[in-house]
């Protein structure tokens, strides 16, 4: 039984995705297109290019997560790590994350967006140079890309480019302009709307949504008394704005809910128990909600 997929983005958070895929997978569920922010952008694309759950758990619990960060000496001096910060708009390329990427895709054979059934994957950016949002393949005809022959890694390391942890990822349109693509979760971090149909329409399958927090309803709100509160409210809020009013409308029916506290989303020193907690909670939390999900005894009939 086909369904589509959307994924949250959420950094080291997004680790319980995997034990999400492995509860949908039990259910005999399989996805026809996967769409994605930062991390829900690379479970999106590694699930679209053919991997299973229990391999995607087996390649993480045996990947030192901060192998995906390149070394920089200067960062013990507080300084230097303030001036790297200044003059390169983040303190990490992306690079080794780009390359392990392609690497697991490679396996694969999956390179570029050409290798991959049309429109089977859909990767959320943003584009702070322009001020929009960008949804690749589709969009990069704007910028004077063949969409079939750009890099898949490439994609998810721009839409997992957390602003000033990852340096920003320049994009040459075809004039020679630059453009400054950044995490996608600036705009949207939970692109749900990725596969509505325009006017309303009925979708071709289920699409079924995964967000690493709690019910918006249940998010608590921020409390503001200084600059720095102030700072990361807006940022806050402007992660989820747009996706909070689109799931109120869907009144949150198609969505498993992961809620995780801990703010982990950059901690690449996470040890293998951790990952294993994340992993088992998104298994959890999924399997209880496919469980109640209205959708799967329509399916079921269908498939039957």
């Amino acid at each position: 039984m086909y369904i589509d997929g959307v994924f949250s983005g959420g950094g080291v958070k997004g680790i319980a995705l995997v034990g999400a895929l492995q509860a949908v997978e039990k259910k005999g569920l399989a996805f026809k297109r996967t769409a994605g922010t930062s991390a829900g952008a690379l479970i999106a694309a590694l699930i679209i290019a053919g991997y299973k759950g229990n391999e995607l758990e087996n390649t993480l619990l045996n990947t030192d997560l901060t192998s995906l960060l390149e070394k920089n000496s200067g960062f013990t001096f507080p300084l230097l790590r303030w001036l790297m910060l200044y003059w390169n708009l983040g303190l990490y390329s992306g690079k080794d994350l780009e390359l392990w990427v392609g690497e697991l895709l490679k396996k694969k054979g999956i390179s570029t967006f050409g290798d991959l059934p049309e429109g089977s994957l859909k990767i959320i950016v943003s584009d702070i140079t322009k001020g929009r949002l960008v949804v690749l393949p589709d969009d990069l005809a704007h910028y004077g890309f063949v969409p079939e022959q750009f890099s898949v890694a490439k994609a998810v390391r721009m839409s997992a480019s957390l602003p000033f942890f990852f340096k920003p990822q320049p994009l040459y349109s075809i004039n020679g302009k630059k453009h400054y693509m950044v995490d996608g979760g600036i705009l949207s971090n939970f692109p749900l709307w990725v596969f509505q149909p325009p006017d309303n329409k009925k979708p071709l399958r289920p699409v079924l949504g995964f967000q690493l927090s709690a019910n918006f309803n249940q998010i608590s709100e921020n409390k503001i008394s200084n600059a720095v509160d102030m700072y990361q409210a807006l940022f806050e809020t402007m992660k989820r704005a747009h996706d909070a009013r689109y799931i109120e409308e869907q009144k949150a029916q198609n969505i498993v809910f992961i809620p995780i506290n801990q703010d982990i989303t950059t901690a690449f020193k996470l040890e293998r128990q951790g990952q294993k907690k994340l992993i088992m909670l998104g298994k959890e939390r999924t399997s209880q909600f496919l469980n109640t999900w209205r959708k799967m005894p329509e399916m079921q009939r269908k498939d039957g």
